[in-house]
């Protein structure tokens, strides 16, 4: 089963490294890994994203928490939670295609963000579901490159 992790860690070298070698080092994959500094400088949140049943992840959270660095450990995948990945596509736009392309993103509230005469580079943010389906309609126009961010996610507030 997936789950999304959120960590906490003192933004301070070589936190980041311990956290993945913590993965690394027990044969664990991380699917997806986004970290930034949090409004507190001294803080980061490290969203990543692995596979793994109860007792997998039970173990992860147990390791994680015994980093020296990590504050917290949330496995917001729990509960209900928002969850964001943004993609750059570059995709062949030739004078055949480039109207296709156009509706496409438009459909995915995307935006063009580069132009070339052959190619549109595009960008699209939403669920990783939402990035899979683009991907699918713009690979039989011709995808020539991806990049992603990898998931951003966070647990949704209380419905008092």
């Amino acid at each position: 089963m997936k789950h999304t992790l959120s960590v906490l860690l003192q933004n301070k070298p070589g936190a980041l490294s311990r956290v993945t070698g913590l993965f690394s080092g027990r044969g664990f994959n991380i699917e997806s890994l986004c970290v930034a500094e949090t409004f507190d400088p001294k803080v980061s949140c490290l969203t990543l994203v692995t596979r793994g049943n109860e007792a997998v992840i039970e173990q992860i959270t147990k390791q994680l928490h015994k980093l020296i660095d990590v504050i917290k450990v949330s496995d917001i995948s729990e509960g209900e939670y928002v969850e964001r990945e943004m993609v750059l596509i570059r995709v062949k736009a030739e004078a055949q295609t480039r109207a296709e392309v156009l509706r496409v993103i438009d459909i995915f509230r995307g935006k063009v963000v580069d132009v070339s005469p052959t190619s549109y580079a595009v960008e699209i943010t939403g669920p990783e579901s939402k990035i899979r389906a683009v991907i699918d309609l713009l690979r039989p126009i011709g995808i020539k490159e991806v990049i992603r961010t990898g998931t951003i996610a966070m647990a949704r507030a209380p419905k008092k």
